[in-house]
């Protein structure tokens, strides 16, 4: 079998690197899940499989990640074979290690109790990070423990054949894919944290705080007598100077009707603007009932998220603790193209 037949698995040595020493000091690869024991006898079945990761982490998981860690299982322990590759990202070194799986499945706690699942494998090539495309990069930095390299495997083919990678264009295409791809988790990461953390009536908080981080002044109406408004937020100190700002906030995660919005554009003066906040969506009603109102504005959950990026820096120290961010680099799609 020539190399450009083999199968490519990438795999990380725990989320900081832990088990870096044991992948290219023994020259082992290995996986956690120490709680699962000795897996020689793991079912072919993938069914099967997720119902002994239940039983082993009952009350842990939910059954999307009981369905990701029974995938990666199978992979190291039913789909790996001497033979296949394997590529190595180390996160301590910036170096991609490729090398080829020599053994099969073993179980070492002894070697290594958090990484006791084990394969041997030999290391034939130590390449910089910056030999490879972005997209390579990309493919290879998954978030899953192990996983199989497809779309850039000629770009590992050819480092094991000692021939020359491609380099870049000008603008390479996956840019735009990594930099949405980033926007889109942070959004998504955002948007469970303020439904699960924030439902309800606290929501109404946060976002009379973020109007304070965008430079507003907001109050949050009794709950009880609010006529549908939940924050009032003005410019100026005392509210007087036009415009005031009825602010109608929906933790809900469906989409929201031109009956709601009209309900609130229903108490809202021709000084005022109504201003409709929602986790969710709007329907094609109700985004063309504000089309017709210039005093009228709908945020729906995506934007909300935006706002909260652009303005984390002066939100509440509360807030900030209940989303924790850090603030990254990624590249620029729109730079790239000058």
């Amino acid at each position: 079998m020539s190399e450009k037949e083999k199968v490519i698995w990438g795999m990380h040595a725990g989320s900081k690197g832990e088990a870096n020493d044991l992948f290219l000091k023994k020259k082992l690869l290995g996986i956690g899940w120490h709680e699962m024991g000795d897996m020689s006898d793991l079912p072919k079945d993938w069914g099967k499989i997720k119902e002994r990761v239940s039983v082993v982490f009952k009350d842990k998981m939910n059954k999307q990640s009981v369905s990701v860690n029974a995938g990666i299982l199978r992979r190291f322990i039913n789909e790996m074979k001497p033979g296949d590759i394997v590529v190595y990202p180390s996160k301590l070194e910036k170096t991609i290690h490729i090398g080829e799986i020599v053994g099969e499945y073993e179980y070492n706690p002894k070697i290594n109790s958090m990484f006791p699942n084990q394969r041997k494998v030999k290391w034939l090539e130590h390449v910089p990070r910056k030999a490879f495309k972005q997209g390579a990069l990309y493919e290879i930095g998954s978030l899953l423990t192990t996983f199989q390299i497809k779309n850039y495997a000629s770009e590992i083919y050819s480092i094991l054949e000692h021939e020359n990678i491609e380099s870049d264009p000008d603008t390479d295409d996956t840019i735009s894919y990594v930099a949405a791809d980033v926007e889109q988790t942070t959004i998504d990461y955002v948007l469970k944290q303020l439904s699960k953390k924030l439902h309800g009536h606290a929501l109404e908080g946060f976002v009379a705080s973020l109007l304070e981080a965008m430079g507003y002044r907001a109050t949050v109406t009794q709950a009880s007598m609010d006529g549908g408004v939940d924050v009032i937020a003005h410019k100026d100190e005392l509210g007087i100077h036009p415009p005031i700002i009825k602010v109608q906030v929906k933790s809900s995660e469906g989409s929201v009707g031109s009956p709601a919005v009209s309900q609130l554009y229903g108490v809202v003066d021709n000084s005022e603007v109504g201003l409709f906040i929602t986790l969710g969506s709007y329907s094609k009603q109700a985004k063309a009932f504000e089309k017709n109102k210039s005093n009228l504005r709908l945020v729906d959950g995506d934007e909300l998220v935006k706002l909260l990026l652009d303005h984390y820096q002066d939100l509440s120290p509360r807030y900030k603790a209940l989303i924790p961010l850090k603030q990254i680099y990624v590249p620029d799609p729109a730079q790239e193209e000058e």
